[in-house]
């Protein structure tokens, strides 16, 4: 097999954080439109990763929050995003840079990407997850928790327990 010297499988990694990049420079400027909402899956010890001790402490791997009603100050940079979410009650900020992103998925119209770790954060410890392929785009459904579908845990994006129940909200939505 050749040597890819030209490195195919990173320009497309980083032309698809470009993609998440845009969509949440434009969510920071003119809000989500219509029934769009985010779920963003990061390594919590990655490099440039900015936790309080607490959300470290209870995901201290990886982290899933949910961009939808209860979020404030997006702001994003080339190289990160920031913002600001509540979390038991207790107002938060997050500071994510793109390499720490693991997957990225709009369920309202069945879009996702999933991303193998970058250089950089590939070189904190948990850089010992399992890999997976570089970049890619998953046109797939994000499974909803009964949980997720009230309001309030829309900002408290705890991991669902084992053996909880998939519901599909679209099934309560009218036609």
């Amino acid at each position: 097999m050749a040597t890819d010297h030209i490195r195919y499988d990173v320009l497309a990694r980083d032309a698809l954080r470009g993609v998440l990049r845009r969509v949440l420079t434009d969510a920071a400027e003119h809000g989500l439109p219509g029934e769009h909402h985010f779920f963003i899956t990061f390594l919590s010890t990655a490099d440039g990763v900015k936790l309080s001790p607490r959300l470290l402490a209870q995901y201290p791997e990886e982290m899933t929050i949910i961009l939808q009603h209860q979020f404030w100050d997006l702001v994003v940079s080339e190289d990160r995003f920031e913002v600001g979410l509540s979390f038991g009650g207790i107002p938060e900020r997050l500071v994510v840079p793109f390499a720490a992103i693991k997957s990225f998925l709009d369920p309202s119209v069945k879009f996702g990407l999933q991303f193998e770790p970058s250089d950089e954060a590939a070189e904190t410890p948990t850089a010992n997850l399992p890999a997976v392929p570089a970049a890619t785009s998953l046109p797939v459904p994000a499974p909803a928790t009964a949980a997720e579908s009230k309001d309030e845990s829309k900002d408290d994006p705890a991991k669902p327990s084992e053996g909880a129940e998939v519901v599909r909200l679209d099934r309560f939505r009218k036609k």
